[in-house]
């Protein structure tokens, strides 16, 4: 059988690349939108006066935050399911942590932000009359979100770059497209450099946006 040329191989190689890519967006966007959600909620937690929501709170991003994602991926996709006696999609259990292990860092992100603003802002609103509820989001929330912007962004690189742990417990990211082919062509030299050439390529990308949109806001 005659060897492919570089060029044929990425050719052929493309199509399971660009599906793995495609994985890897849908698990950073998902799991990123639910880790802004979880972020603003033990964020706000971490800075209220209530102590119980405090310790919850940090409990919660420690225990995240100070141990790896692989380990929390194997435990969710392998260690809850036996334990408990149900069956978890490799795909569901990649969502579950990611989305638990950025919502760790984007609750650290938002509680910065929040404290960030000057605490003028809110006395100010308070005084004019505005609930607690009102004055965080109407007042304070729209300024913190401004200075956390470049934060929330490298946030979502570093979990696009995560997705490719997830490879480990079968699903078929970018990482996991890359490895694959490699089994079948024993291409490894051409074949990762692709695959570093993709993730760069979508990194530089959202780079480029961020920058953009700092410039915009005058950050």
């Amino acid at each position: 059988m005659t060897e492919l040329n570089t060029l044929e191989l990425f050719k052929e190689s493309l199509p399971s690349i660009l599906s793995g890519l495609n994985v890897t967006l849908q698990l950073s966007i998902i799991s990123l939108s639910i880790a802004s959600l979880l972020g603003l909620i033990f964020g706000l937690m971490m800075i209220t006066k209530n102590k119980f929501l405090r310790f919850v709170a940090t409990v919660y991003v420690d225990l995240i935050r100070g141990t790896p994602l692989i380990v929390q991926a194997f435990f969710i996709y392998f260690g809850l399911p036996s334990a408990f006696h149900f069956k978890l999609s490799a795909y569901l259990a990649g969502i579950i942590a990611l989305s638990l292990n950025s919502g760790a860092y984007m609750a650290e992100i938002f509680r910065a932000g929040i404290l960030a603003v000057d605490k003028g802002q809110m006395e100010a609103a308070r005084s004019l009359g505005l609930s607690y509820y009102k004055s965080m989001t109407k007042v304070i929330l729209p300024q913190a979100i401004r200075k956390m912007i470049p934060a929330i962004i490298n946030q979502f690189i570093i979990a696009i770059k995560d997705t490719s742990l997830l490879s480990v417990i079968g699903i078929r990211e970018l990482t996991q497209s890359g490895e694959i082919i490699i089994a079948s062509n024993y291409r490894a030299f051409e074949i990762w450099g692709m695959v570093a050439v993709f993730y760069l390529a979508l990194i530089m990308l959202i780079s480029t946006f961020s920058r953009r949109i700092e410039r915009c806001l005058k950050l």
